[in-house]
């Protein structure tokens, strides 16, 4: 065990430290001034199915999608929020209507979804996920996965009030 001892030198320093921080306002916590909403992203809605379904679960399942969904300015979870979700995979395509599902919200923003393994598409393995509902700008994400032998991905949305 090393123990390190506290020299006058390493005292001044500190001192010297603290006192040009905090003649900058630094001492205080940075605090967000709100957080920013997420941008619809590039592809991610290809294949985008309007008003599909709520299910339990898609196809045989064995591969999670999850995530949350806050309100941008002040970050409050959104409760009861729809969000579509669809992927090429092991049982379908992205385009084809049984890959394609819904689930909603619960008190605490958050979504989970099973759905069959997601295999590569043009080369990358990747979900679509789309929330389209009332009171905010529609955003649609299509998030990579690191790896085609992950068994989950998440997303997050920070919505916009309309």
């Amino acid at each position: 065990m090393t123990f390190s001892k506290l020299t006058r030198r390493a005292m001044v320093a500190t001192g010297a430290a603290t006192l040009m921080t905090a003649s900058t306002g630094l001492i205080i916590p940075a605090c967000a001034a709100g957080l920013a909403p997420t941008p619809t992203m590039r592809g991610g809605s290809n294949n985008y199915r309007p008003g599909a379904r709520i299910v339990d679960r898609i196809g045989g399942g064995g591969f999670w999608m999850t995530g949350t969904v806050r309100r941008a300015g002040d970050g409050a979870p959104l409760a009861g929020q729809r969000i579509q979700i669809w992927a090429h995979t092991t049982e379908g395509h992205e385009r084809d209507w049984h890959s394609h599902g819904a689930t909603l919200t619960d008190a605490k923003g958050e979504f989970r979804l099973e759905m069959p393994q997601i295999v590569p598409a043009f080369g990358q393995a990747h979900g679509h996920l789309a929330f389209d509902g009332d009171g905010f700008e529609t955003v649609f994400l299509r998030p990579l996965m690191a790896s085609s032998r992950d068994t989950s991905l998440s997303a997050h949305f920070v919505l916009q009030p309309v």
